[in-house]
């Protein structure tokens, strides 16, 4: 199936729309709730996902969607959209422009292909799954093969490894030789785009995972969940994504 020639306009059409909504509130008067897990949702976040769900009912009836805000319709279609109007939401509500919105197409239960869009900085990344990335446009690949030890790391902040991984957080940390510590799903797109060889999550749902996966490997890259099984539809917590396969498995015999 060409994805690109069904799919691209109309993920290009959502993003353009998210994007006019996130500016909206972007370093403004922001309403902020907080969900049951007392994590925070914004104005922003459910006016996102209400008009991507509008959206993408009218254009594509028969799909199933599933976002982080409003759950789960017709999740066992043949075609599935996951959304995540707000990547990043705490780097959102304190003007740091590392957020984004993402969005991803299930093919069958496999991520198919994904969509990243930094509205600030004017960045949208755009992938297929194993077949081409781009960001802005243009086509991008991820860096040269590296080994652990010399490594540059995006890692998630220590909150999110508190309790048993906290120790293999701080060993992964010292093996690799840069290291910053949270960067949302700005990080993948710097992964793809070369400008990092690691990225390492946890406490994660799917609608971090579907529109990310197919940037990274669209640009040559590996991503699993941290036993390295594929990222599917059932996938859940924990993400590795790296320049090669080979990386990847030195992290996880940490992370093991």
């Amino acid at each position: 199936m060409d994805y690109e020639k069904q799919f691209a306009a109309f993920f290009n059409a959502c993003a353009d729309a998210a994007g006019e909504i996130a500016l909206k509130y972007f370093r403004g008067y922001l309403p902020v709730d907080e969900k049951q897990d007392r994590s925070p949702v914004t104005q922003a976040d459910k006016e996102i996902e209400q008009k991507l769900r509008a959206m993408i009912g009218q254009h594509f009836p028969a799909h199933g969607i599933i976002g982080e805000e409003y759950g789960r319709d017709r999740p066992d279609a043949e075609f599935v959209w996951v959304i995540d109007p707000i990547d990043g939401t705490r780097a959102f509500m304190t003007g740091k422009p590392l957020f984004g919105t993402i969005i991803g197409l299930i093919h069958n239960g496999m991520p198919a292909v994904g969509l990243i869009d930094q509205a600030y900085t004017k960045e949208r990344w755009f992938g297929i799954t194993n077949q081409m990335a781009t960001h802005n446009g243009k086509p991008i690949k991820i860096a040269p093969p590296r080994k652990l030890d010399n490594a540059r790391l995006f890692i998630g902040p220590m909150g999110m490894f508190e309790g048993k991984n906290f120790e293999k957080y701080i060993k992964l940390c010292n093996a690799v030789r840069w290291q910053q510590y949270g960067c949302d799903c700005y990080a993948y797109g710097l992964l793809a785009m070369g400008w990092a060889d690691l990225v390492v999550e946890q406490n994660l749902g799917l609608h971090d995972a579907v529109g990310v996966a197919p940037i990274v490997t669209g640009a040559g890259g590996y991503i699993s969940d941290w036993k390295g099984n594929q990222i599917t539809s059932n996938f859940s917590d924990q993400m590795i994504a790296a320049s090669t396969k080979a990386l990847a498995m030195e992290a996880l015999e940490i992370l093991a």
